[in-house]
């Protein structure tokens, strides 16, 4: 049960940016989800849905490997104990935040929203401010000259056309 409450925490923050402030956004914007969504074309419908669910699978895939391989959670209070390196992280270091950005912007999208889009951009930047002066110090404490060698070979949001392979 404490597994099962320790992982379910860790949902706070990105419900909060998927669902809340969207949800707020629109509310501010005069409209629901629905009434967005009914005002919208085939063709919006259509990209939004594809952009959302790209990165809802982004974001899936990459805490099933924070849960399965990092034996941790996606908050920084409750890190991963072992560095991932493999799969969707040999491509780009933060899946999981790209995961959640893409999902933003399909969201943006989908509701026809300026200011989601914003959101989305604001989340980019404070989340690059917040890797490069504080996860990615203390991954470097954490892990060393494994993770150095990591961060110069792999991106921290554009992905590499193949997989990175230590050694």
């Amino acid at each position: 049960m404490k597994m099962i409450l320790r992982h379910a925490s860790a949902f706070i923050a990105p419900f909060v940016v998927l669902i809340v402030l969207p949800w707020l956004i629109l509310h501010g914007e005069g409209h629901t989800a629905v009434q967005a969504l009914a005002g919208a074309s085939t063709l919006r419908l259509a990209a939004g849905s594809i952009i959302a669910a790209a990165g809802l699978v982004l974001f899936i895939l990459s805490v099933r490997m924070f849960i399965l391989i990092g034996k941790g959670t996606i908050m920084p209070w409750d890190p991963t104990r072992h560095l991932i390196t493999g799969s969707l992280y040999a491509y780009v270091r933060n899946p999981m935040i790209l995961g959640v950005l893409i999902l933003l912007l399909g969201e943006a999208v989908l509701f026809g929203s300026l200011w989601i889009a914003l959101l989305a951009l604001f989340f980019f930047l404070v989340n690059t401010v917040y890797f490069r002066f504080s996860e990615e110090p203390g991954l470097e404490k954490r892990f060393g000259t494994e993770y150095r060698e990591y961060r110069s070979h792999v991106h921290m949001w554009i992905p590499r056309l193949k997989p990175w392979k230590p050694g």
